[in-house]
């Protein structure tokens, strides 16, 4: 009986003829989608059920491999099967995972041009002693390098216009011993006549352009040197006077002699 059965399934396989279109879109199927299982029949268990049963399943995979193998040989040498270039993962995942961006940090404020933050710009007060008038600034101070037994008294002036004439003015309080030491400036001499005199307990310091001159628009320095006794002097009642005149008109400025120590 058993040699009976497999000269049948010889036959049956030497006869059958597969179909390789549709065992290719199986394939196929089975490659782009989730394998789908299907609950099978318990068997009987019976002796000659489960023997029928194993030669059947010989049989079927004999036949299979020979099937198989006739694909294979026959899809080598006319046609190639591709196969989609999804991963696995998303392939056969029922719920395919989405990618969550990446959080970006904010960019640190940070001031145009500079690696660090920059403090907010403030506006220096102005000096007592600075004054503007027309195109003339001054500002007057005591030098830093005056001790307790002589003083000099400094005036720095700027004219945004040349000046035809000048005539400037420092008045020393006489607080005692205030003895006149010399003068100088950043202008020559010999364009000024220089005088120095005391009047109504003040020591006045006077520059006086001469005719026919003419200061250039500039920055220029004056200074009144003294001898002020022993003991630190104070500059309260000290102070200045610049009268000029050029083509734009008249111009006068004034101030005090503030402490830089």
């Amino acid at each position: 009986m058993n040699e009976e059965i497999a000269r049948r399934l010889r036959e049956a396989a030497e006869a059958h003829r597969p179909d390789r279109a549709r065992m290719l879109a199986r394939v196929q199927r089975g490659m782009a989608g989730p394998a789908v299982r299907h609950r099978a029949r318990p068997f009987a268990r019976s002796g000659a059920r489960v023997a029928l049963a194993g030669l059947a399943a010989a049989g079927i995979l004999a036949t299979g491999g020979l099937a198989v193998a006739a694909i294979v040989a026959h899809s080598s040498q006319s046609a190639t099967v591709t196969v989609p270039a999804t991963p696995p993962s998303a392939a056969g995942s029922p719920h395919p995972t989405s990618a969550r961006p990446t959080p970006v940090a904010p960019a640190p404020v940070t001031t145009p041009g500079s690696s660090r933050p920059t403090p907010p710009a403030t506006s220096p007060s102005p000096a007592a002693g600075e004054s503007r008038n027309g195109p003339l600034w001054s500002a007057g101070s005591v030098d830093p390098k005056s001790t307790v037994y002589w003083t000099q008294s400094n005036l720095v002036l700027k004219t945004t216009r040349p000046l035809t004439s000048l005539t400037i003015e420092m008045r020393i309080v006489q607080t005692g011993g205030v003895q006149k030491t010399g003068t100088w400036q950043t202008l020559p001499s010999d364009d000024f006549t220089i005088t120095t005199r005391e009047a109504g307990g003040t020591l006045v310091f006077r520059w006086v352009l001469k005719p026919g001159l003419t200061v250039p628009a500039g920055s220029y320095e004056f200074a009144a040197q003294f001898n002020n006794g022993t003991g630190v002097r104070s500059a309260a009642g000290d102070g200045y006077r610049v009268d000029a005149q050029g083509a734009g008109g008249s111009a006068s400025v004034r101030g005090a002699f503030v402490p830089t120590r």
